[in-house]
């Protein structure tokens, strides 16, 4: 496809990085600008493009969930992070989890080398001009998103959003933690735990409890986006919380005993070498210093040294079913947004919204009709959950089966139904895609994501 104007792509996220990958494979000029390394935020850190700032886990890539369906579907439309995402992978068992900056240079290399993408380091401060895709993400500058707001009048809308720390693997304390995936052999697994008795969990819970925050107030529930809840805030929802939550023990066994801990704190590597590890369900709001007190209270992290400490950060999202159309567009305009800042909440998301925005920029500029995604599938009801003005109290939405449409017959296991969500997704989305070679290439669809053991 040949087409002379520009699309401009303000953020270099994932949803701004897969949008300009696919506006220039399919031969649009592309401008793309991210404002970093002039202007950072609270959760970057340093300057690469589709930078991880939260855990570096994609969730599932099992075909019979919501977030491995979704992957599913990016990869039969030709994605182009995706792939990435699976080159850079690091051991998660079932789950998709990558080295972040191997990740994010295979997508930076990818984008500047790309001839029909120039890249402007600098922010962007007003709507630009023209067909532009806004992919500005939760973190949006203060400027943009004002002049977003003013457009949109009052469909702007916030919460919070917290991330874990990551420690040093030489100063964790080996004598105490084992290495074990849930219901695997100890010695064998993706995952360090570190084992708690009942009185290290309770000393614990108190001094997580009274620790100092950095941001000093108690939240509302409507706050905090629910994956992302700080620890302390789930810990004040009841004092066993985190031990049938993030903390619990449940298929794991401690060599030193033989038996079940009563809770446990799992660590997930950050990179194949397995060099730096992320305490997985710990983000936090507590002040750095608590954060090294407190978080040395655990088994095995007595030493830890941390590479990088939890942060917490204002989030800012759109009220989309009442502001953007189906095609994520401001109706009337040829003005598009993308990511975490239309409330489609997670990694693979914004990869996903980042794709439809690209695709109907497309769509638009060539005279064809936009994309309109079958909603049995996980990418499809995705949209129309982010776009049906019936929708009340928008609130940012991970992917899953909740949202997709039922099968008509009921099937009463849950393995099972989720087996037939995923067979009808997948037979419906790829009668779709043949009835639209204007958008779609000869080919897409090879799956990349490794096979799993049942």
């Amino acid at each position: 496809m040949s087409n002379t104007q520009v699309v401009t792509v303000v953020g270099g996220g994932l949803a701004g990085s897969e949008c300009a990958l696919q506006l220039a494979r399919r031969g649009i000029p592309v401008h793309l600008y991210e404002q970093r390394p002039q202007t950072s935020s609270p959760a970057h850190h340093g300057d690469k493009l589709a930078e991880l700032v939260c855990s570096n886990s994609l969730k599932s890539m099992r075909e019979a969930s919501a977030a491995g369906l979704l992957k599913h579907e990016l990869l039969y439309m030709g994605s182009e992070l995706i792939p990435f995402a699976v080159q850079a992978s690091v051991p998660a068992g079932a789950a998709l989890a990558v080295d972040r900056d191997v990740f994010s240079n295979l997508v930076t290399q990818a984008i500047e080398s790309n001839p029909n993408i120039c890249v402007f380091r600098e922010e962007v401060r007003s709507i630009p001009e023209g067909p532009c895709v806004i992919a500005a993400g939760p973190l949006c500058s203060e400027e943009l998103f004002a002049a977003i707001t003013a457009r949109v009048g009052s469909g702007g809308s916030s919460f919070y959003d917290a991330a874990a720390p990551i420690v040093d693997t030489n100063s964790l304390n080996r004598e105490i933690i084992f290495e074990q995936s849930r219901y695997g052999t100890s010695g064998i697994g993706d995952y360090l735990n570190c084992p708690l008795s009942k009185q290290e969990y309770d000393v614990f819970i108190d001094e997580l409890l009274n620790a100092k925050r950095a941001i000093s107030k108690d939240f509302d529930q409507s706050d905090l986006f629910n994956a992302c809840q700080p620890v302390e805030e789930i810990a004040r929802t009841g004092r066993d919380s985190l031990r049938f939550g993030t903390m619990k023990p449940v298929g794991l066994t401690d060599p030193r005993t033989g038996k079940r801990p009563w809770a446990a704190v799992q660590l997930r590597p950050e990179n194949k070498e397995g060099t730096s590890y992320n305490l997985v369900g710990f983000q936090t709001n507590l002040t750095w210093g608590e954060q090294k007190r407190v978080f040395c209270m655990i088994p095995g992290l007595e030493h830890a040294e941390f590479f990088r400490y939890g942060v917490m950060h204002r989030n800012s999202f759109l009220d989309s079913p009442r502001v953007l159309d189906a095609s994520f567009a401001l109706p009337g305009t040829q003005t598009r947004f993308a990511g975490q800042i239309t409330g489609t909440e997670g990694y693979v998301e914004a990869i996903a919204s980042g794709m439809l925005a690209a695709l109907n920029t497309v769509a638009d500029l060539s005279g064809t009709s936009r994309v309109q995604l079958p909603d049995t599938g996980a990418f499809g009801s995705l949209v129309a959950y982010a776009t049906n003005p019936q929708t009340e109290d928008y609130q940012p939405m991970h992917v899953n089966f909740g949202i997709i449409r039922p099968l008509d017959q009921h099937i009463r296991s849950k393995k099972e139904r989720y087996v037939a969500y995923a067979a009808r997704a997948t037979n419906d989305l790829h009668a779709y895609i043949s009835s639209r070679p204007d958008l779609f290439f000869e080919g897409i669809g090879k799956n990349v994501l490794p096979k799993l053991e049942d």
